[in-house]
């Protein structure tokens, strides 16, 4: 008995693991719900604002 918290570790670390993968898989089906086009226009909204936020660099 011992040595039962092993165990404990190993089921934590296995259920860890299948919640990350789970988690991985939910945000790849939302990245592919976009079209082509509605990536670039986010791409495009970004870059717009980030440039609106980042100094010339002087």
């Amino acid at each position: 008995m011992a040595h039962a918290w092993w165990k404990w570790l190993g089921l934590a670390g296995v259920v860890g693991v299948a919640v990350t993968g789970a988690a991985v898989a939910r945000q790849e089906r939302e990245r592919r719900a976009y079209s082509p086009d509605e990536v670039r226009e986010r791409l495009h909204a970004r870059h717009a604002a980030s440039e609106g936020t980042v100094g010339d660099g002087t």
